[in-house]
């Protein structure tokens, strides 16, 4: 109720505005014109930059705010889904009170608070998923709504504009960085190794499983070291650490109590004209043809420590999308964002394949959600 409270005190000309600008046209950016643009950062590029962001952002979080006020199945009247259009309105409110940005004091001033924004944000994946998790506590498992598609379309729609909104601030904060590493613009490696990418990502993913169960399957990475193309290493470093991760725990919890040894997961990297193509494999088993069309979905998981509804969020780091089966579907969406995309082959009783395709030429628009 306090939260429902909470939400009263933004003011009518507050919902007006917030109305108007969801309604303006959103300008999307590619890879390649980020990098581009951020090359050879300057006080005049530094401020275009915050001009644009200015305009934009405001856009991309008001459409998202209005979304959330008429989710159906009242997920909108969730206490954890209101926290998360507090915020998205409070950004707004931000942003809109910022005034005009026309010299490099304001840009400094301006690239803070985006930063702030952007902390602001940090959790709304995990509170996004606790206000799904308090929806599915209002139905018995027989009343759950079996068409569920509007709330999962709503979900990939929000979490995609996220990405955009965060790789956006986080592009525009790292290029105020005097001494970038090597090869960097902002967030962008412009020479990325895919096969060192993946071998961080599953290194991290082996560490858990040892953790996890005391013992790991081996990771065997094929591919050339020396090849490179740009890209943003966090985003695959997400993606293969997730992928790494289910397929180790599909193969370890298969050959647990085996006498064989837990044969090894793959990792193959290709460089095409169009594509770098990741594919990873493993022998865990697969996955029935019918459970499919459910691991792409955010209402499905079958992780075993679900978020607690007592959990403090805003104060507990260690929560990981690991923990409630959206890794899945948010990898997807991540390799979509730059005009790639993931799909999984199975074969039941054998293992998974799992196709991490990302596109080279870095010139496709963002989606615009």
């Amino acid at each position: 109720m306090a939260a429902k409270k909470l939400y009263e005190t933004f003011s009518k000309a507050l919902m007006e505005e917030v109305h108007r600008w969801g309604n303006l046209k959103q300008t999307g950016v590619s890879l390649r014109y980020m990098m581009e643009f951020g090359s050879t950062p300057s006080d005049r590029t530094l401020l275009i930059s915050a001009q644009f962001l200015h305009k934009e952002l405001p856009i991309r979080i008001a459409r998202r705010a209005i979304e959330l006020e008429s989710l159906p199945y009242g997920l909108s009247d969730k206490s954890a889904v209101l926290k998360v259009r507090d915020w998205y309105l409070d950004s707004f409110r931000d942003l809109r009170a910022f005034s005009e940005i026309k010299d490099t004091v304001d840009e400094l001033n301006f690239t803070q608070m985006i930063k702030m924004i952007k902390v602001r944000h940090n959790n709304v994946v995990p509170m996004m998923a606790l206000g799904v998790q308090q929806l599915k506590k209002d139905f018995k498992p027989k009343t759950l709504p079996t068409n569920l598609d509007e709330i999962h379309q709503f979900l990939d729609r929000f979490y995609m504009s996220r990405i955009g909104i965060r790789m956006l601030i986080g592009q525009h904060v790292a290029l105020h960085d005097p001494n970038p590493p090597p090869d960097c613009v902002g967030y962008i490696h412009t020479k990325m190794s895919p096969v060192e990418v993946a071998r961080h990502a599953s290194e991290d993913a082996r560490s858990i499983c040892l953790r996890e169960y005391g013992s790991a399957p081996q990771i065997d990475i094929y591919g050339d070291p020396s090849f490179t193309f740009p890209y943003v290493p966090t985003h695959l470093h997400l993606m293969v650490f997730e992928l790494v991760k289910n397929s180790l725990r599909a193969v370890q919890e298969r050959f647990m109590d085996s006498d064989r040894v837990a044969p090894p997961v793959r990792i193959i990297v290709a460089d095409g004209i169009e594509d770098v193509t990741i594919k990873i494999s493993d022998e865990g088993g697969g996955i029935p043809r019918s459970g499919l069309p459910k691991i792409f979905t955010y209402l499905y998981s079958t992780a075993k420590n679900p978020l607690d509804e007592n959990l403090d969020i805003e104060s507990s780091d260690a929560v990981t999308m690991a923990g409630y089966g959206y890794g899945l579907p948010i990898s997807r969406l991540y390799a979509r964002y730059f005009g790639g995309d993931l799909q999984i082959i199975s074969m039941e009783g054998y293992g998974t394949d799992a196709y991490l395709h990302l596109s080279r030429l870095g010139d496709s628009q963002e989606p615009l959600p």
